[in-house]
């Protein structure tokens, strides 16, 4: 019997195939290998009549054409996902609709274009919910189908959790990579606001639309963000000797998550006490109502907007929810959304400022209510991600145990704007002291097909 769960960390396949102990070839022969044994359950791939045939030949072109090792870019002949609203050159993009492949093309999405650069082979489109809002695909939670992924990016994080790839591209607006990642027990990556570019990728909302990456761990996301950044800057040295000052969003915020994530957060703040983290709790977003209200005016505006001319010819083509989501936006008048901006800005400002006032350095938070719900028409809650999209700063999801249910929970780590790197080098420490907690992820015991 197949687990549906497996591992492939990113870093280690990486250096493989730079080294040449792996080979182009055979990693993609094994990317199509673990499809055709578990994404029959999964689907967490566009179909692709013919896969293996382009990725062997797109490998052996790779493999001969390789320079000598030290030569070689970081992610040669590593096989990645990309979600279904990025366009691919060669791949159609349908964005999880119905509607005619051919009015969504356009150019290659630049995030494509570095991952080529540095070496890497694309696996195939990745399942999104329609357009990126809220309407699920087929994808299931390689932890146990009946539940969901996550959304938008469920297709990616789930492809990384069953060890179809060791690296997928998401994307998120209000919590699309940071959900699916908790749901799915995976490493989730969304860098600041507009460091890499959405060139190429379908809008859902473009004041909130931000490229992200999964991986099994925090090396490989970190190995990834080094070729998908924009300005990267390696980490300094003595980043990783010191414990980053740690913020809890204390107020009405952290109200919103469960009881079975506040109680395993209750003990994750612990744990990084007892490992020498100074935790420090900061009263913030008391109005977090109206902070929950301004995003929805902005997001639901930008959206009836990115699909003005797509909506008009094929409305018919659209699910409800997503249809909702536009007629919505479409009663939202020009003054409400500039006003709602005005206070975005504000908010930005003021968590700025209440952040550097109590010295936290880097928040903590739950990445979502609670684990994957055993529903496959939702893809869950983004309420525990929406102030850190709404800021536009870097957060991760990091495995952090398991629901008495046995689904993954994850912690949320979100750094400063801007300082990506300063966010992945704390992680990495952040990521060892859970490692205890976090001992039941993927590639340990699961479904089997």
């Amino acid at each position: 019997m197949t687990t549906l769960l497996g591992r492939r960390p990113l870093v280690q396949e990486a250096a493989a195939l730079r080294a040449g102990t792996d080979d182009p070839v055979a990693a993609a022969h094994r990317t199509c290998d673990r499809v055709d044994a578990v994404d029959r359950r999964v689907r967490a791939f566009v179909p692709e009549p013919g896969r293996r045939t382009r990725l062997a030949a797109a490998a052996g072109v790779a493999a001969a054409g390789a320079p000598g090792p030290v030569e070689r870019p970081p992610l040669h002949g590593v096989l990645v996902g990309v979600k279904d609203i990025v366009r691919v050159d060669s791949l159609p993009t349908r964005a999880g609709s119905a509607l005619p492949p051919e009015e969504l093309g356009g150019p290659q999405a630049a995030v494509v274009d570095r991952l080529c650069a540095a070496g890497a082979l694309i696996a195939g489109k990745t399942v999104t919910a329609e357009f990126a809002v809220t309407a699920p695909g087929p994808t299931r939670n390689p932890h146990n189908p009946a539940h969901t992924p996550g959304g938008s990016s469920s297709g990616s994080a789930a492809a990384v959790a069953a060890g179809m790839v060791p690296l997928a591209i998401g994307t998120q607006t209000v919590g699309s990579m940071i959900r699916p990642a908790a749901y799915c027990g995976v490493t989730g990556f969304k860098p600041s606001y507009g460091r890499i570019p959405v060139d190429g990728v379908i809008p859902n909302a473009v004041s909130f639309d931000t490229l992200g990456c999964y991986a099994t761990d925090v090396a490989g996301v970190a190995l990834a963000a080094s070729v998908l950044l924009d300005g990267w800057r390696a980490p300094r040295p003595e980043a990783d000797e010191r414990c980053p000052v740690l913020g809890i969003p204390a107020g009405p915020y952290l109200e919103r998550a469960g009881e079975e994530a506040l109680r395993a957060f209750a003990d994750q703040r612990e744990l990084l006490r007892a490992a020498g983290y100074t935790v420090r709790e900061v009263p913030v977003m008391d109005d977090f109502e109206q902070i929950v209200a301004q995003l929805f005016t902005m997001n639901r505006y930008e959206v009836a907007r990115a699909h003005t001319g797509w909506f008009a010819r094929f409305g018919d083509r659209y699910r409800e929810q997503t249809a909702v989501a536009i007629r919505q936006g479409h009663t939202i008048k020009e003054a409400a959304y500039e006003a709602a901006r005005a206070r975005r800005a504000e908010f930005r400002e003021r968590l700025a400022a209440q952040g550097s006032a109590a010295g936290v350095e880097l928040w903590l938070a739950p990445a979502a209510t609670g684990p994957a719900p055993a529903d496959l028409t939702t893809t869950g809650t983004s309420i525990m991600c929406l102030p850190w999209s709404n800021a536009g700063l870097p957060a991760l999801s990091l495995p952090a145990g398991r629901a008495a249910n046995g689904m993954p929970l994850g912690l949320q780590v979100v750094g400063r704007f801007g300082a990506d790197e300063d966010l992945l080098t704390a992680a990495a420490g952040i990521e060892g002291v859970l490692d205890g907690v976090a001992a039941e992820g993927p590639g340990r015991p699961g479904l089997t097909v």
